[in-house]
This record gives C-alpha cells, sequence and structure tokens, in this order.
C-alpha cells in the first residue's frame, strides 16, 4: 500500500524578514505544523530568495524535530515505556 504525504511551505515576507510555516499534509498525515523565521541585519541588503531559504529550513528543521517526538510518544505508548529514537 502506498501513501503520499506532502510538505506545504507557507511565506509571509515584509521585505526585512520573512516567516514560514510548514505543513505535512496527506491522507493518513499526522497535523504537525512547524515555524522558521530570518531575518536581515540591517547592514544587510534585503534578499527575499535567502530569506525564504533561510526561514523555509528552519521550518523543515522544527517539522521534522516535531515528527520525531510524535512518532517517539506513539511509540511509547504502544510499548508502555519511554524510549530514545537515534535520527
Amino acid at each position: 500500500m502506498r501513501h503520499e504525504w506532502d510538505v506545504r511551505l507557507f511565506f509571509d515576507e515584509d521585505g526585512r524578514s520573512t516567516e514560514c510555516e510548514a505543513r505535512l499534509v496527506g491522507e493518513r498525515a499526522p497535523g504537525v505544523v512547524a515555524h522558521g523565521a530570518a531575518r536581515c541585519s540591517d547592514a544587510d541588503r534585503p534578499e527575499t530568495r535567502i530569506g525564504k531559504e533561510l526561514a523555509a529550513a528552519r521550518a523543515l528543521n522544527a517539522l521534522a524535530r516535531r515528527m520525531l517526538a510524535q512518532a517517539s510518544g506513539d511509540i511509547e505508548d504502544a510499548l508502555r515505556h519511554p524510549v530514545q529514537l537515534l535520527h
């Protein structure tokens, strides 16, 4: 049986900062959402592409950590004892 989950990235920008929301979607996908942000230093020239890259990377990193935490909790619930996932 094959399932597909997608990650959707949503961006909000104001010229100096970028916020990103990463959302896992799909049939039977856990409802996991995470956020990341990037801000320009006052000495930097605003570059929206770089801001999006940084904000997306941080949001995806947070999404992965949340998914690991959720999986760990699900395993603990099934086994009825603490587990520590290696990643």
